[in-house]
Protein backbone atom coordinates (compact mmCIF):
# COMPACT_ATOMS: atom_id res chain seq x y z
CA UNK A 1 0.00 0.00 0.00
CA UNK A 2 0.87 3.61 -0.52
CA UNK A 3 1.97 5.62 2.21
CA UNK A 4 -1.23 7.57 1.80
CA UNK A 5 -3.82 4.60 1.46
CA UNK A 6 -1.90 3.38 5.00
CA UNK A 7 -2.47 6.92 6.62
CA UNK A 8 -5.85 7.08 5.75
CA UNK A 9 -7.03 3.43 6.90
CA UNK A 10 -5.02 4.05 10.16
CA UNK A 11 -6.22 7.50 10.42
CA UNK A 12 -2.27 8.85 11.30
CA UNK A 13 -0.47 12.09 9.65
CA UNK A 14 1.95 11.03 6.61
CA UNK A 15 4.63 11.75 8.38
CA UNK A 16 3.76 9.53 11.06
CA UNK A 17 3.02 6.70 8.39
CA UNK A 18 6.53 7.53 6.47
CA UNK A 19 8.62 7.57 9.52
CA UNK A 20 7.63 4.41 10.19
CA UNK A 21 8.12 2.92 7.38
CA UNK A 22 11.59 4.44 7.33
CA UNK A 23 13.03 2.81 10.45
CA UNK A 24 11.41 -0.43 9.62
CA UNK A 25 12.83 -0.24 6.27
CA UNK A 26 16.33 0.15 8.26
CA UNK A 27 16.05 -2.52 10.97
CA UNK A 28 15.67 -4.70 7.26
CA UNK A 29 18.79 -3.46 5.93
CA UNK A 30 20.62 -3.15 9.74
CA UNK A 31 19.95 -7.02 9.62
CA UNK A 32 20.97 -8.31 6.48
CA UNK A 33 24.41 -6.36 7.18
CA UNK A 34 26.79 -5.31 4.82
CA UNK A 35 26.76 -7.64 1.60
CA UNK A 36 29.53 -9.25 -0.02
CA UNK A 37 28.41 -9.90 -3.30
CA UNK A 38 30.40 -11.89 -6.30
CA UNK A 39 28.18 -11.95 -9.12
CA UNK A 40 27.03 -7.92 -9.28
CA UNK A 41 24.66 -6.12 -12.30
CA UNK A 42 24.79 -2.86 -13.26
CA UNK A 43 22.34 -0.79 -14.54
CA UNK A 44 20.43 2.93 -14.41
CA UNK A 45 16.99 3.84 -13.42
CA UNK A 46 15.32 7.05 -14.50
CA UNK A 47 14.05 8.59 -11.45
CA UNK A 48 12.18 11.70 -13.12
CA UNK A 49 11.74 12.96 -16.52
CA UNK A 50 14.65 15.02 -18.19
CA UNK A 51 17.03 11.94 -18.46
CA UNK A 52 17.83 11.95 -14.79
CA UNK A 53 18.75 8.56 -13.65
CA UNK A 54 20.51 6.75 -10.42
CA UNK A 55 22.37 3.81 -10.61
CA UNK A 56 21.64 0.37 -8.89
CA UNK A 57 23.64 -2.38 -8.35
CA UNK A 58 22.13 -5.83 -7.74
CA UNK A 59 23.77 -8.85 -5.84
CA UNK A 60 22.56 -11.52 -8.86
CA UNK A 61 23.51 -14.70 -6.62
CA UNK A 62 20.82 -13.01 -3.63
CA UNK A 63 18.50 -11.92 -6.35
CA UNK A 64 17.99 -8.04 -4.70
CA UNK A 65 19.67 -4.72 -5.21
CA UNK A 66 22.00 -3.43 -2.65
CA UNK A 67 23.07 0.12 -3.67
CA UNK A 68 21.27 2.65 -5.42
CA UNK A 69 23.49 6.05 -5.96
CA UNK A 70 24.64 8.41 -8.05
CA UNK A 71 23.89 11.48 -9.46
CA UNK A 72 23.33 10.10 -13.04
CA UNK A 73 25.60 7.61 -14.67
CA UNK A 74 29.07 9.03 -15.07
CA UNK A 75 32.57 6.86 -13.91
CA UNK A 76 32.40 9.12 -10.58
CA UNK A 77 29.16 8.28 -10.23
CA UNK A 78 29.61 4.04 -10.05
CA UNK A 79 32.80 4.98 -8.72
CA UNK A 80 31.08 5.67 -5.26
CA UNK A 81 29.75 2.43 -5.18
CA UNK A 82 32.69 0.79 -4.88
CA UNK A 83 34.10 3.17 -2.56
CA UNK A 84 30.62 2.45 -0.47
CA UNK A 85 31.54 -1.45 -0.78
CA UNK A 86 35.53 -1.35 -0.01
CA UNK A 87 38.32 -2.40 -1.44
CA UNK A 88 38.74 -6.14 0.49
CA UNK A 89 34.71 -6.73 -0.79
CA UNK A 90 35.13 -5.51 -4.46
CA UNK A 91 38.25 -7.84 -4.73
CA UNK A 92 36.02 -10.43 -4.16
CA UNK A 93 33.89 -9.77 -7.31
CA UNK A 94 34.19 -12.59 -9.91
CA UNK A 95 31.67 -11.39 -12.65
CA UNK A 96 29.67 -8.11 -13.30
CA UNK A 97 26.45 -7.98 -15.96
CA UNK A 98 25.81 -4.41 -17.24
CA UNK A 99 24.99 -2.44 -20.88
CA UNK A 100 27.69 -1.87 -23.12
CA UNK A 101 27.81 1.56 -21.37
CA UNK A 102 31.56 2.89 -21.40
CA UNK A 103 31.43 4.87 -18.24
CA UNK A 104 30.24 1.27 -16.12
CA UNK A 105 32.71 -0.77 -18.26
CA UNK A 106 35.59 1.85 -17.24
CA UNK A 107 35.03 2.25 -13.65
CA UNK A 108 34.59 -1.88 -13.27
CA UNK A 109 37.70 -2.10 -14.35
CA UNK A 110 39.39 0.09 -12.57
CA UNK A 111 38.26 -0.63 -8.86
CA UNK A 112 37.48 -4.67 -9.98
CA UNK A 113 39.85 -5.39 -12.76
CA UNK A 114 39.94 -9.16 -11.33
CA UNK A 115 35.94 -8.74 -12.49
CA UNK A 116 34.69 -10.74 -15.84
CA UNK A 117 32.29 -8.32 -17.94
CA UNK A 118 29.52 -9.39 -19.22
CA UNK A 119 27.46 -7.58 -21.44
CA UNK A 120 23.30 -8.03 -20.73
CA UNK A 121 21.42 -9.70 -23.62
CA UNK A 122 18.28 -7.70 -22.85
CA UNK A 123 20.34 -4.43 -23.33
CA UNK A 124 22.10 -5.96 -26.27
CA UNK A 125 18.51 -7.22 -27.70
CA UNK A 126 17.19 -3.40 -27.21
CA UNK A 127 19.81 -2.27 -29.66
CA UNK A 128 18.65 -4.64 -32.55
CA UNK A 129 15.05 -4.00 -31.77
CA UNK A 130 15.84 -0.47 -32.48
CA UNK A 131 17.71 -1.07 -35.63
CA UNK A 132 14.56 -2.81 -36.36
CA UNK A 133 12.45 -0.01 -36.08
CA UNK A 134 15.04 2.12 -38.15
CA UNK A 135 14.05 -0.12 -41.03
CA UNK A 136 10.43 0.05 -40.33
CA UNK A 137 10.61 4.15 -40.20
CA UNK A 138 12.60 4.20 -43.77
CA UNK A 139 10.10 1.75 -45.17
CA UNK A 140 7.09 3.81 -44.32
CA UNK A 141 9.03 6.55 -46.21
CA UNK A 142 10.24 4.96 -48.87
CA UNK A 143 6.61 3.69 -49.87
CA UNK A 144 3.31 4.99 -50.49
CA UNK A 145 -0.18 4.20 -50.94
CA UNK A 146 -1.38 0.26 -50.26
CA UNK A 147 2.31 -0.85 -49.94
CA UNK A 148 2.22 1.99 -46.79
CA UNK A 149 -0.50 0.90 -45.36
CA UNK A 150 0.92 -2.86 -44.61
CA UNK A 151 3.20 -0.97 -42.32
CA UNK A 152 0.96 2.03 -40.84
CA UNK A 153 -0.18 1.07 -36.82
CA UNK A 154 2.34 -2.38 -36.87
CA UNK A 155 5.37 -0.98 -34.44
CA UNK A 156 4.54 -2.96 -32.02
CA UNK A 157 3.53 -6.09 -33.89
CA UNK A 158 6.81 -6.08 -35.30
CA UNK A 159 9.02 -5.51 -32.79
CA UNK A 160 7.39 -8.72 -30.74
CA UNK A 161 8.67 -12.10 -30.41
CA UNK A 162 6.52 -14.19 -32.28
CA UNK A 163 5.56 -16.14 -29.03
CA UNK A 164 4.29 -13.26 -27.51
CA UNK A 165 1.93 -12.08 -30.55
CA UNK A 166 -1.95 -12.95 -30.07
CA UNK A 167 -3.37 -14.80 -33.09
CA UNK A 168 -4.51 -11.46 -34.54
CA UNK A 169 -0.85 -9.79 -33.94
CA UNK A 170 0.32 -12.99 -35.51
CA UNK A 171 -2.20 -13.17 -38.54
CA UNK A 172 -1.08 -9.20 -39.03
CA UNK A 173 2.37 -10.05 -38.84
CA UNK A 174 2.61 -12.36 -41.45
CA UNK A 175 0.90 -10.09 -43.64
CA UNK A 176 3.10 -7.43 -43.10
CA UNK A 177 6.13 -9.47 -43.86
CA UNK A 178 4.82 -10.76 -46.99
CA UNK A 179 4.09 -8.05 -48.28
CA UNK A 180 7.43 -6.38 -47.48
CA UNK A 181 10.84 -8.04 -48.44
CA UNK A 182 13.10 -6.03 -46.61
CA UNK A 183 11.18 -6.37 -43.66
CA UNK A 184 10.71 -10.07 -43.54
CA UNK A 185 14.81 -9.89 -43.63
CA UNK A 186 14.99 -7.75 -40.81
CA UNK A 187 12.73 -9.56 -38.59
CA UNK A 188 14.11 -13.18 -39.27
CA UNK A 189 17.46 -11.64 -38.21
CA UNK A 190 16.65 -10.27 -35.53
CA UNK A 191 15.02 -13.37 -34.34
CA UNK A 192 18.02 -15.45 -35.21
CA UNK A 193 20.46 -13.61 -33.33
CA UNK A 194 18.77 -14.21 -29.91
CA UNK A 195 20.82 -17.72 -30.88
CA UNK A 196 24.26 -16.05 -30.14
CA UNK A 197 23.72 -17.23 -26.29
CA UNK A 198 23.13 -20.41 -26.48
CA UNK A 199 26.59 -21.79 -27.12
CA UNK A 200 28.99 -22.95 -24.68
CA UNK A 201 32.25 -22.49 -26.60
CA UNK A 202 33.01 -18.80 -27.75
CA UNK A 203 34.46 -19.93 -31.62
CA UNK A 204 31.17 -21.37 -31.83
CA UNK A 205 29.82 -18.00 -30.84
CA UNK A 206 32.01 -16.43 -33.40
CA UNK A 207 31.44 -18.67 -36.36
CA UNK A 208 27.59 -18.19 -35.98
CA UNK A 209 28.15 -14.02 -35.51
CA UNK A 210 29.90 -13.84 -38.24
CA UNK A 211 27.80 -15.84 -40.58
CA UNK A 212 24.76 -13.71 -39.40
CA UNK A 213 27.11 -10.58 -40.23
CA UNK A 214 27.86 -12.04 -43.41
CA UNK A 215 23.84 -12.71 -44.25
CA UNK A 216 23.62 -8.63 -44.26
CA UNK A 217 25.48 -8.30 -47.65
CA UNK A 218 23.40 -6.83 -49.90
CA UNK A 219 20.24 -6.39 -47.77
CA UNK A 220 20.86 -2.57 -47.49
CA UNK A 221 19.98 -2.92 -43.84
CA UNK A 222 22.07 0.30 -42.82
CA UNK A 223 20.98 0.20 -39.52
CA UNK A 224 22.11 -3.67 -39.11
CA UNK A 225 25.38 -3.02 -40.50
CA UNK A 226 25.95 -0.01 -37.98
CA UNK A 227 24.51 -3.02 -34.97
CA UNK A 228 26.84 -5.63 -36.33
CA UNK A 229 29.37 -3.03 -36.17
CA UNK A 230 29.03 -1.99 -31.94
CA UNK A 231 28.91 -5.84 -31.65
CA UNK A 232 32.34 -6.64 -32.63
CA UNK A 233 33.31 -3.49 -30.90
CA UNK A 234 32.65 -5.24 -27.65
CA UNK A 235 32.75 -8.67 -28.65
CA UNK A 236 34.64 -9.31 -25.43
CA UNK A 237 31.88 -8.63 -23.29
CA UNK A 238 29.60 -10.55 -25.21
CA UNK A 239 31.68 -13.94 -25.69
CA UNK A 240 32.76 -13.94 -21.87
CA UNK A 241 28.87 -15.62 -21.42
CA UNK A 242 30.01 -18.50 -23.77
CA UNK A 243 31.71 -19.77 -20.41
CA UNK A 244 29.72 -22.01 -18.26
CA UNK A 245 31.03 -20.64 -14.88
CA UNK A 246 29.41 -17.20 -16.31
CA UNK A 247 26.02 -18.58 -17.18
CA UNK A 248 24.08 -16.18 -14.76
CA UNK A 249 20.83 -15.00 -15.36
CA UNK A 250 20.62 -12.34 -17.49
CA UNK A 251 17.26 -11.96 -16.77
CA UNK A 252 17.66 -10.96 -13.18
CA UNK A 253 18.79 -7.38 -13.83
CA UNK A 254 15.85 -6.59 -16.62
CA UNK A 255 13.21 -8.37 -13.64
CA UNK A 256 14.69 -6.17 -10.99
CA UNK A 257 14.42 -2.56 -12.29
CA UNK A 258 10.76 -3.80 -13.93
CA UNK A 259 10.05 -4.00 -10.11
CA UNK A 260 11.48 -1.12 -9.20
CA UNK A 261 9.80 0.62 -12.14
CA UNK A 262 6.41 -0.95 -10.09
CA UNK A 263 7.21 0.68 -7.09
CA UNK A 264 7.95 4.24 -8.41
CA UNK A 265 4.06 4.10 -10.30
CA UNK A 266 2.38 2.59 -7.05
CA UNK A 267 3.37 5.44 -5.26
CA UNK A 268 3.28 8.34 -8.19
CA UNK A 269 6.73 9.21 -7.38
CA UNK A 270 8.62 9.96 -4.40
CA UNK A 271 9.66 13.27 -3.55
CA UNK A 272 12.16 12.24 -1.21
CA UNK A 273 14.71 10.78 -2.89
CA UNK A 274 16.89 8.79 0.05
CA UNK A 275 13.07 7.45 0.98
CA UNK A 276 13.15 6.06 -2.47
CA UNK A 277 16.67 4.59 -2.18
CA UNK A 278 16.18 2.82 0.97
CA UNK A 279 12.30 1.61 -0.40
CA UNK A 280 13.85 0.26 -3.76
CA UNK A 281 16.47 -1.58 -1.57
CA UNK A 282 14.61 -2.62 1.55
CA UNK A 283 11.39 -4.29 -0.93
CA UNK A 284 13.17 -7.23 -1.64
CA UNK A 285 14.39 -7.75 1.83
CA UNK A 286 12.33 -10.68 4.06
CA UNK A 287 9.88 -9.17 6.53
CA UNK A 288 11.14 -8.70 10.36
CA UNK A 289 10.21 -10.98 12.53
CA UNK A 290 7.48 -10.19 14.92
CA UNK A 291 10.38 -9.97 17.90
CA UNK A 292 11.59 -6.99 16.01
CA UNK A 293 8.89 -4.76 17.47
CA UNK A 294 10.65 -5.03 21.01
CA UNK A 295 13.79 -3.44 19.56
CA UNK A 296 14.60 -0.46 17.61
CA UNK A 297 11.07 -0.04 16.28
CA UNK A 298 9.44 0.24 20.55
CA UNK A 299 8.35 3.77 20.98
CA UNK A 300 10.25 5.36 23.14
Amino acid sequence: MTVQAVSDLECLHHSTVKDLDQRYMEEQLARAGRPTPRVIGIDEIAIRKGHEYRIIVSDLERGRPIWVGGQGRKEEDLDAFFLWLGAAKTARIRLAVMDMWRAFRTSTLRHAPQACIVFDKFHVLRHLSDALDEVRRSEYRRLSGKDRTYIKGQRYTLLSRWENLSLDGRRSLKKLLAANRRLNTAYLLKEQFGQLWSYQREGWARAFFLRWRDALKWQRLRPYEHFATMIERHWDGIAAYCHPENKVSLGLVEGLNNKIRVLQRRAYGYRDEEYLKLKIVASFLPPLPRSASRGPLEPA
